[in-house]
């Protein structure tokens, strides 16, 4: 009997499929996106600093191709035909920067665009940073001209394919393309950026990267103090000299060379300080520099007290290689048997180190540089960053920017809706306060379903009850702002 009446209820709720309904959407969030893009003019200021990049005036231009793409990856697409797919959202398009975006339109455009326009989309990009720094508050604005920190890193993808152009096999027997990226490391967007191949040094570019760097950045940040931290990858004279000479301090990681090893025995063991917020290390100050570097150039050394299972047996792990020489060369048995076993770190800079507690703060900012590994991060596993799609450098260069434009639409989105606490710092949209990455905003503010209805005149969101809060709150936000001239 029993039996029967569960029979007749699951009769009674039996589930069809409906017709498919144009006005959902599954994510409602690209709102968002297109009214920061519309406030700060991003696609317009693209166009405007790369110009035409096809005969005919109508269309999408550059500026159309890589917000449209940064749109799609921010939504979950991680490949071309993801275009495609965010075209075929009836409702979405509705939502859309740049609706009606097909990934062959996108494809061929970026191919029209010839070696000289790229760096111009530095240009575009540097008066969108213009204007968010004048849409926010004056605090905040002071507080982001005072102190400037420009990173500049590179990080390799790898690609499959042996017709693709524009890569090599790197060092660790990759194939893979490499972008040499500057960031603002304050706000976390970018600000300039190369796509190299996978065997290119990215020290033999780095001064016209650091050049197109500073000249994205807005007059009044530019006008404040200005350094620059790179890591031992960019361990090169030109660098330093080319920073001395725009007036920025710099902060380089040195390779670990003989010379630094031989300066080791000259140190007494009470000019070491403790690092701020890193137990266990600790930091002094030596007076080198190399060869035709600048005059103030000094170096920071930092110590790092290890216990023997913290070393690899392995000649080629990275910590095992921070080493003393004369440690390295031991046996796990009788390197456990030592007094102390320390990994070292070199750092070169011109900033002042002429305390021991100044020397401290330099290292712990320069530790700091870890913030570009952060857009790296957001880049391939929020945006679409992690592979390089198509066999043309062209359509690849174009995919790159679209990720490190997306990027920046995040650090743009934080800086004009996050929560300004005493501090000075900002409360954003992630999970600890802090600013949310890509994948957290995904999930929290632009995949949302939600149905698009119109009523008196005006477009109308309704998404399910517990995902209204954050997107009517980051909107209300955002149309705040002075739409852009």
């Amino acid at each position: 009997m029993v039996t029967k009446v569960r029979d007749v209820k699951r009769r009674g709720k039996r589930v069809r499929v409906g017709v498919p309904d144009p006005s959902l959407t599954p994510v409602a969030g690209l709102a968002v996106v297109s009214e920061l893009v519309e406030r700060l003019g991003v696609v317009e200021e693209i166009d405007a600093a790369v110009g035409p990049i096809k005969t005919r005036a109508r269309g999408h231009g550059l500026g159309g191709v890589l917000v449209g793409m940064a749109a799609a990856q921010l939504a979950g697409q991680d490949f071309l035909v993801g275009l495609d797919r965010v075209r075929a959202d009836t409702a979405g398009q509705e939502l859309a920067p740049v609706p009606g975006l097909a990934t062959s339109t996108a494809c061929g455009l970026a191919r029209r665009v010839d070696a000289g326009q790229w760096p111009a989309v530095e240009t575009g990009i540097a008066s969108v940073h213009q204007r968010m720094l004048d849409l926010l508050p004056a605090a905040r604005r002071s507080a982001l001209c005072r102190t400037v920190t420009i990173d500049i890193d590179a990080t390799d993808v790898e690609v499959y394919g042996r017709q693709k152009r524009g890569v090599a096999y790197n060092y660790a027997g990759q194939r893979c393309g490499r972008p040499d990226v500057a960031t603002w490391a304050q706000t976390e967007t970018v600000l300039a950026a190369d796509l190299l191949a996978g065997d290119q040094d990215p020290r033999s570019s780095v001064v016209a990267l650091l050049g197109r760097a500073l000249a994205a950045l807005p007059a009044p940040v530019r006008a404040g103090d200005v350094a620059v931290r790179v890591d031992a990858g960019y361990f090169a004279g030109d660098l330093a000299r080319a920073a001395r000479a725009e007036g920025v301090a710099f902060a380089i990681g040195a390779k670990r060379i003989a010379p630094l090893w031989r300066l080791l025995s000259g140190i007494d063991e009470a000019a070491w300080t403790d690092a701020i917020d890193m137990p266990g290390a600790q930091v002094t100050v030596a007076d080198y520099k190399p060869a035709d570097w600048p005059e103030r150039t000094r170096l920071v050394i930092r110590r790092v007290r290890l216990a023997p299972d913290q070393v690899s047996a392995d000649a080629r792990s990275r910590r095992r290689r921070t080493l003393h020489p004369d440690q390295r060369a031991l046996p796990i048995a009788e390197l456990a048997a030592a007094d102390a076993i320390y990994g070292y770190s070199f750092i070169l800079t011109d900033l002042d180190v002429s305390t021991p507690e100044a020397a401290a703060g330099v290292e712990h900012w320069y530790r700091q540089r870890t913030s570009v590994e952060n857009v790296f991060r957001d880049g391939k596993h929020g945006a679409a960053l992690c592979h390089l799609p198509s066999g043309h450098p062209e359509i690849n260069r174009a995919w790159m920017w679209a990720a490190l434009l997306a990027v920046s639409i995040a650090g743009w989105l934080h800086q004009l809706t996050g929560t300004p606490l005493p501090d000075g710092t900002l409360a954003g949209h992630g999970l600890r306060d802090g600013k949310a990455m890509i994948a957290t905003l995904r999930w929290r503010l632009i995949r949302i379903p939600a149905r698009l209805i119109r009523h008196a005149g005006q477009i109308i969101l309704r998404p399910p009850p517990a995902h209204r809060e954050l997107l009517a709150e980051v909107l209300a936000r955002l149309r705040a702002l002075p739409t852009a001239a």
